[in-house]
């Protein structure tokens, strides 16, 4: 049988050829996904808009549309101590809401891992995961801060159960449907029960972790500010509630609008990543994505 070698010029070719299309389609994804957040974005805008003017001066006084919130912060007589406190403030929850959601990935993975690696562990903690996943997080929030006290463990460990558990679930069964004729070819090879996981199994599930990253990524800044709502008094959950509580209803409103436009980039983030982890290591997946898109 002839055995065709290919030109080192020609392989080096076809190398950036696939990347530069895999990393087309990350970019059309990516694209294709901000476009529509913006498309919903403006929707919602008009929507918020049209009722604030439909309620006119009854909740004139507690209320601010789109159009107040652009006024307070770009304004001609803007209060730039305001603005920056502001923006001082979104950051502090950005760091937050980041810390919780790579701290409930770590421990997602490693527990998903472990429940792969010892099956009767996943049988024993699996339903207690269930449970403890049940208890509203305003309640568990207090128990985590008398326990570990209110600083950055607490802050991590509220945004990381937002996390922690869709990502944990999604892993384990995404873990378990690897295919079959990888897992025999692995085990023929003499590979064992680790060499499986992480060469056929991890790299099968991940399109159902970054699934569950997508969901769960935006709820991180919801997470991030019940913590500093509840235990820090620092960031955009605190400052919301301090100037709710002095009238302050401009910077409210400006500060509730800021949130919910993070939320929106970091879940095109987490779509962007999606498309390049899914590019190296999923490419199947990731045509079938770009496919639905």
């Amino acid at each position: 049988m002839a055995v065709v070698t290919l030109n080192p010029t020609i392989r080096t070719d076809l190398v950036e050829a696939t990347s530069t299309g895999a990393a087309a389609a990350v970019a059309k994804r990516v694209g294709v996904t901000l476009g529509r957040a913006v498309v919903s974005l403006l929707l919602v805008l008009a929507l918020w808009q049209s009722l604030v003017w439909s309620w006119g001066e009854e909740l004139s006084f507690t209320t601010r549309g789109p159009a107040d919130v652009w006024n307070f912060m770009f304004g001609s007589e803007v209060d730039t101590e305001a603005r920056a406190l502001i923006i001082s403030n979104l950051w502090i929850t950005v760091g937050h809401a980041a810390l919780g959601l790579t701290a409930g990935m770590i421990a997602a993975i490693l527990v998903a891992f472990a429940f792969n690696l010892i099956t009767p562990l996943e049988q024993s903690l699996m339903p207690v995961a269930m449970v403890l996943r049940s208890v509203p997080l305003v309640a568990m929030t207090p128990l985590m801060a008398t326990v570990v006290g209110r600083g950055v463990v607490a802050v991590a460990m509220v945004g990381g159960i937002v996390t922690f558990f869709p990502m944990l679930v999604n892993l384990t069964l995404g873990m378990r449907s690897a295919p079959q004729q990888a897992v025999d070819l692995v085990k023929a090879y003499g590979g064992g029960r680790v060499a499986i996981l992480l060469k056929v199994q991890f790299p099968s599930a991940l399109p159902q972790l970054f699934a569950a990253l997508r969901a769960a990524a935006p709820l991180a800044i919801t997470g991030a500010m019940l913590a500093e709502f509840l235990l820090t008094g620092t960031g955009l959950g605190n400052s919301i509630n301090v100037d709710r509580n002095q009238f302050k209803y401009d910077s409210m409103w400006a500060q509730a609008a800021l949130a919910t436009l993070v939320s929106v980039l970091i879940y095109a983030i987490a779509v962007g990543v999606e498309g390049g982890v899914l590019a190296r290591f999923a490419p199947d997946r990731l045509k079938a994505a770009k496919a639905k898109a």
